[in-house]
């Protein structure tokens, strides 16, 4: 079977090359791959003690932040090896200073896995999430370095528990140790014989408790705001857009209302903007006196939502209509309500903050429009929402410091 994988995967890959012509994301996928063992060449020695974490993307990465930030005050003297697989986390986080080495993850064949694997030697190499890498993990175990995944997420759809899921049920078992965000997960893995579990949570919940112990304050924020209500929506698609634009160009007077979409690209900017009847800036453009007097906050450039956040009364997270729920838990630690569009399946913070009441999801603009109104009307229900959403994170952070201290275990 494993030479069946091998050949697939390297077909894969030629036909990802001939898309890469074709497609500038896949251009980056490709392209950046060339750039892998050359950059670790000349980053790593054989007397180097490394680390390495891999995340698919950008998301997956905030969840092994913690995991890092810990062990590089434990461990100064190690190296850190960050891959990714997708472009979109890579691009973002490829200058980021908690790593010595940001690269992209060569593709699973058995002599990119081996060269990677010699060349970077880890001392223990850690996988977030849904990382499962056959050839990678298979060639880490014959060299006897201890692999975790950490804030993994399981469910019954996955085909680690299909009949026909045997190969890659067989790569669950290599990892020395999981830990999984809920008691699912680890029953889950029991029942295909997989016991190395221990239940730790999301590691995203400290990476965002930190976010309270930061400076947040925005001066353009300060202006725009002054003494009103506000609204920030975040990592919104356009079907988060039309039901946000209809509820935007009826608000009352006394709310302002931030916009953050998830493509910038001028002319999705611009089209946004004409469609808002509203006083609105861009924060490209804005001046004091424009700020002040605008009525909706278009941000077109990124790196400044979190903060944003914090100025938000409530906030709507995008994505629930789209290609996939964004990241709730940053807005929810300011302690405000978070609404979000009906798709949350699969995002296990989501699910048990929409049980509890502090997320609230909706269907349509009229959904919308009616919750708002709700929640505006009621100081008391507005407040009681941020309230569990705060409690939640505060109640649930702490993953981290168990899978550094396992790993403390293993250094």
């Amino acid at each position: 079977m494993n030479y069946i994988y091998n050949l697939i995967a390297h077909i894969a890959w030629f036909f990802l090359k001939i898309a890469a012509f074709f497609s500038p994301k896949m251009k980056l996928f490709v392209d950046g791959r060339k750039e892998t063992f050359g950059r670790l060449e000349e980053t790593i020695t054989e007397n180097d003690s490394v680390i390495w974490l891999h995340a698919a993307s950008l998301g997956e990465f905030e969840q092994g932040l913690p995991i890092i930030e810990k062990l590089k005050i434990q461990y100064p003297s190690y190296k850190i090896v960050v891959t990714f697989f997708s472009p979109s986390g890579y691009e973002v986080k490829k200058n980021t200073k908690v790593a010595d080495v940001v690269t992209y993850l060569p593709f699973d064949t058995q002599q990119n896995a081996k060269r990677f694997v010699e060349l970077v030697n880890p001392k223990v190499a850690i996988f977030v999430k849904y990382e499962v890498w056959p050839t990678f993990l298979n060639t880490l175990k014959q060299k006897q370095i201890p692999t975790l995944l950490v804030s993994a997420l399981f469910n019954k759809n996955q085909i680690y528990f299909k009949s026909y899921g045997g190969y890659l049920r067989k790569s669950l078992s290599t990892f020395t140790h999981l830990f999984v965000q809920d008691d699912s997960s680890k029953q889950l893995l029991a029942s295909i014989g997989i016991n190395n579990t221990t239940i730790s949570g999301d590691t995203r919940l400290d990476r965002v408790s930190e976010i309270l112990d930061r400076d947040n304050s925005l001066s353009f924020m300060n202006s725009f705001k002054h003494d009103k209500l506000c609204l920030v929506a975040g990592s919104t698609w356009p079907e988060d857009e039309a039901i946000l634009v209809d509820y935007i160009n009826k608000a009352p007077e006394n709310i302002k209302l931030v916009l953050a979409p998830h493509t910038i690209k001028p002319d999705k900017i611009v089209a946004l903007a004409n469609t808002i009847s509203k006083k609105t800036v861009c924060y490209s453009k804005m001046g004091e006196s424009s700020l002040q007097d605008s009525e909706v906050l278009i941000i077109d450039t990124i790196g400044l939502l979190t903060k944003i956040y914090s100025y938000a009364d409530i906030a709507y997270v995008g994505g629930g209509f789209a290609t996939g729920l964004h990241n709730t838990l940053e807005p929810a630690v300011y302690g405000i309500p978070v609404l979000i569009g009906p798709n949350y399946k699969g995002f296990n913070e989501a699910k048990e903050l929409v049980a509890l009441k502090g997320i609230l999801p909706i269907s349509d603009a009229d959904g919308f429009a009616n919750l708002l109104k709700k929640l505006l009307n009621d100081p008391e229900l507005l407040k009681k929402a941020g309230d569990i959403n705060a409690s939640y994170i505060s109640k649930n952070k702490g993953a981290s410091i168990q899978v550094v201290a396992y790993i403390c275990t293993l250094l």
